[in-house]
This record gives C-alpha cells, structure tokens and sequence, in this order.
C-alpha cells in the first residue's frame, strides 16, 4: 500500500468512525435514518455484485422492503407498533420479493429469488438489529448506570452503551487483525481471502475478548470480565464470519471492492462487513445473559 493510499484509508476510517459516533449518540430517529442511508448503499453494491455473477434479483422491490423493516423495527422499539406487526413484516417482504419475480416478463430463476431474500436477510434483518440495539432500556443489561449522575444517565443510556460495546469490539478486532496480521501474518486463513492468515484473525480474536472483558468491567456485569470476555469472543468470530462471506461473494463476481465510495476502504459493503451478522449476535447475547444470570 502506498503513502497516499494509506492516508486516504486512514482519513476514511476516522471520518467513519466520527460519523458512526454521532448517530450512536443521538439515536432514535437520527440512528435508524443512518442505518437506513447505508444498508440501501450496501444494498446496491450487494446487487452489482449479483450483476456481475449473472444474477437478476428483485433490486427495487427488495430495497423497499429492507427500508421498510427497518422502519418498523424503530416504530416498534418506540412502543408505536406492536411485536406482531414487526414480527410479520420478514415474511410478508419475503413473499412480496418472490411475487415480484414471478411477475416479470423473464420468470426469476432459483438463483434471483436466493439472492434477493438473502439480501433482504443480508442487508434487512441483521442491520435491523443494530436498531434494536441502541433501543434497549432495560437499566438490568448495564448495572453500572444507577452509579452514574442523572444528568449523564439519560442521555447514556444502557442501548446506547451497548451499541458503542459491539462497535468497540469489532473495531478492536478489526485493528487487531490488521496490524498483528501484518506483523506476525504467515499461514493463509482462507483461499476465499488470501490477505488474511490465521496470525491475524487470531491476534483479531484477542483484542476482541480484551475489550470485551474491558467493558463488562466498566458496565458492571458480574463476573464482568469473564461475561465481556465470552460477548468479546462471539463478536470476533462473526466479525470474522461477515468479513469472509463477503470476500467471498466478491470472489464469485469477480471484483476486488463493492465498490468504491470510501477511499482506500473500497466500497460501503467492504467497511461494514464485519457489522452485519455481530448485533443479532450481541442483541440475543445480552438478553441470555439477563435471563441466565440476572444481571
């Protein structure tokens, strides 16, 4: 990688990572627009990339319904809808995708259906849950708030606190990756990814744990070292998961980035791979724990 290339990766990383700050911090309304602008960006790249593999999925259709899933998720953690009208938009866009299809001139093929609804899963569902996320309230999920002033307690509260966690985690997994795999790299992890090695996604899985640990600590988990430690681990593996299944789709398509709207970072897709399958992890993972231990 050259000077300015590196620069440019650099600069786009910390404007990311500002800009992914900001709306974690205003939430609501604010946070479901942002998630909203760049699942329909990924979405598109997610399409070109089918294109190029000779796929002809629902594009239109498909980038309605992941929009409108996303608005019904916030309109539901806002206690505006119902569970069972959220519940229900998944299917009734999945069979809506597949009607689409049925209806066109060219009858859609068994590939255009699995790629649109894995879309709709992709780049719908799971981002969904990055909403449901930073709408959680229950003051149990981070026993350290009743210790904070009140002032400070409302605006940090316990799903924006466990937002800012999974995106630590990834981000520290993300740069432990990088720069051990690049010190210590040598065993390939995967031919799906020939720049990654088992070096890297090992040192990936440490930082991960470590900041894990970390913020179970600092949230007051009991046993909040081993419980951050263990929601660490889960983040670093599917992290990683996201990160080689959409190396390799771009392996199937043939294209080196999604696409390139994020100097030295590629496409949108390429930069929030690892986001993808992590906050259902995180969301299903705090809730156990609430369950199982009682925090």
């Amino acid at each position: 990688m050259t000077s300015i290339s590196r620069h440019k990766r650099i600069r786009s990383g910390l404007a990311a990572g500002a800009f992914g700050l900001l709306v974690v911090g205003l939430g609501g309304w604010w946070f479901t627009l942002a998630v909203s602008v760049i699942v329909h960006l990924a979405l598109l790249e997610f399409f070109r990339m089918a294109q190029f593999a000779g796929i002809r999925p629902a594009t239109k259709t498909t980038l309605v319904a992941c929009q409108l899933l996303l608005l019904i998720t916030q309109l539901g953690g806002s206690g505006s809808l119902s569970a069972d009208v959220t519940s229900a938009v998944l299917p009734l866009s999945g069979a809506a995708i597949c009607g689409w299809l049925i209806l066109q001139p060219i009858t859609g093929s068994i590939a255009d259906i699995a790629v649109s609804i894995f879309g709709l899963f992709y780049l719908g569902f799971l981002p969904s849950h990055w909403i449901k996320l930073r709408n959680i309230s229950d003051l149990n999920i981070t026993p350290a708030i009743v210790k904070l002033p009140d002032s400070l307690a409302i605006w940090l509260t316990p799903g924006m606190q466990i937002t800012l966690i999974a995106c630590l985690i990834i981000v520290a997994s993300d740069i432990g990756s990088y720069f051990l795999g690049k010190r210590f790299g040598r065993l390939p992890l995967s031919p799906i990814s020939p720049g990654k090695t088992v070096e890297g996604a090992i040192g990936g899985f440490i930082c991960a744990i470590a900041m894990g640990s970390i913020s179970g600590m600092i949230i007051g988990w009991p046993i909040g070292c081993l419980l951050g430690g263990l929601l660490g681990a889960l983040v670093g593996v599917f992290a990683l998961v996201g990160d080689l299944t959409e190396s390799m789709m771009k392996r199937n398509a043939n294209l080196k980035d999604s696409g390139d709207a994020l100097p030295g970072h590629g496409g949108i897709l390429d930069r929030i791979d690892s986001y993808l399958f992590t906050p259902a992890v995180v969301y299903y993972a705090v809730n156990l724990l609430i369950a199982f231990f009682n925090v």
